[in-house]
């Protein structure tokens, strides 16, 4: 019968080995043990980042409705910085804005909101407006139309960025037919080209930054507008995105 060898019968070099491989299968271990507890961190990690980006996707989309996430890159019919506030003349501004061929009766304020309305009127004059689409219809809670995106996926602006908001209602009630910047939530400087249109009285509420500039009125055709465009709803059948129909800014014309 054979016998087994114990520590203390083996040659020098059979326990140096002993002693190597014992010393590879514990660093082994410690290796093994290492990666599932780093596994374990990064998959922690990973779960964290998904579930706040989940968070302020959810965040951006309650609290700031109507916030463009403003592309760096200027329009080339838009100047590379928003006008000085003077530019509005501190007076109404009137005029046309079309869409989908339907002539809406604008009025800008350019006492109450010259920064918002200086910025509205120089881009309007460098036909930044044409064939811009109206790219958000909301129907439920809150009712807007939202326009001014060249990109046409709310991720668009002319270039640049301004604030501080300006002329927002104390008790963010915004009545039908009430025009208003868009912007970031919590950003009072993420202003840019797009705007809402306000079809049914709405209570927006303000978020860390304050309200939304109200920057003028429809004057005239909100009626048609609705008929026409904001009744054909969401497209399949949401409260919230696309419009159905697709919505266009034929022009803006302002004196």
């Amino acid at each position: 019968m054979a016998t087994t060898k114990n520590n203390k019968s083996l040659s020098k070099a059979e326990r140096e080995r002993l002693k190597a491989y014992s010393e590879r299968k514990q660093a082994h271990a410690a290796q093994k043990a290492r990666r599932k507890r780093d596994n374990r961190m990064w998959l922690s990690i990973g779960i964290v980042v998904v579930a706040l980006a989940i968070g302020a996707q959810v965040a951006f989309t309650l609290i700031a409705p109507y916030a463009p996430h403003p592309d760096p890159s200027a329009s080339p019919s838009a100047p590379a910085a928003a006008p000085d506030p003077a530019f509005s003349e501190d007076r109404t501004w009137v005029g046309v804005l079309d869409i989908n061929g339907i002539p809406l009766g604008v009025s800008l304020d350019g006492h109450l909101a010259p920064q918002a309305v200086s910025s509205t009127l120089d881009l309007s004059v460098a036909g930044f407006y044409n064939q811009v689409s109206c790219h958000r219809l909301t129907t439920s809670g809150i009712f807007v139309l939202e326009c001014g995106d060249p990109k046409g996926d709310g991720t668009g602006g002319p270039g640049y960025t301004y604030g501080p908001i300006e002329n927002a209602p104390a008790d963010d009630l915004y009545p039908a037919g009430t025009i208003a910047m868009a912007r970031q939530g919590g950003n009072a400087s993420s202003m840019g080209s797009q705007f809402f249109i306000v079809y049914k009285d709405s209570v927006i509420p303000a978020d860390a930054a304050g309200g939304y500039t109200v920057m003028g009125h429809i004057t005239s055709g909100l009626d048609r507008l609705i008929a026409e465009v904001i009744d054909k709803g969401v497209a399949g059948g949401a409260t919230d995105g696309r419009p159905a129909l697709d919505v266009v800014i034929g022009s803006l014309t302002l004196n």
